[in-house]
């Protein structure tokens, strides 16, 4: 099932043949810095059902993000119903979020899937926001949001469910995008 397309990339829905691709970033300690755990092969094979399910069923997940050439997953982008942070991220708003390969840094493939994802929430899912967060020191991923053209809403928050022993990961920022500025920013 192919969500959208890019010049370079494919976000469609999990493939069997994606499930290395997905543990290896699930189980990534870099990639996963700025999360309180790494999965292991049957946490990730687990979740991985789960995203795909829902996919299937919603029309909105974190989708894989795939070379447009060979269709190989690189990680995901997706658009997403939060669950867990209220009451800072009222449950039910959209999230957009991501997670790539180490060696697929670099190469603005997120950005890319990013604006694409906003496009595809604003115009064919009638949202009128969407939302992302990330750890406070996470630079890279609030870096990909303020060039996708979200803005920090001042609402810092610690995130719940976060152990003692990663402290430093409970304090997230939370940026926000509407339609409206979405469409002013000649999208």
């Amino acid at each position: 099932m192919i969500i959208t397309t890019t010049k370079r990339l494919v976000l469609r829905n999990w493939e069997d043949k994606d499930r290395n691709l997905f543990h290896e970033i699930n189980s990534d300690p870099v990639v996963m810095e700025f999360f309180p755990f790494l999965r292991t092969r049957a946490q990730s094979d687990e979740t991985f059902e789960r995203i795909r399910g829902i996919i299937t069923q919603t029309g909105l997940g974190f989708f894989a993000l795939a070379d447009g050439r060979t269709d190989a997953a690189m990680g995901f982008c997706g658009l997403s119903r939060t669950t867990k942070q209220e009451p800072y991220v009222t449950n039910g708003s959209v999230e957009i979020g991501w997670r790539l390969a180490r060696r697929h840094w670099g190469h603005g493939y997120i950005t890319e899937a990013a604006e694409k994802l906003l496009e595809f929430g604003f115009e064919d899912k009638g949202l009128d926001k969407i939302v992302s967060f990330a750890v406070a020191d996470n630079v890279r991923s609030i870096a990909v949001m303020q060039r996708i053209g979200m803005v920090n809403t001042g609402r810092d928050f610690d995130m719940p469910g976060i152990d003692e022993a990663r402290a430093e990961l409970r304090r997230h920022v939370l940026y926000t995008i509407d339609h409206a500025a979405w469409q002013a920013k000649g999208r």
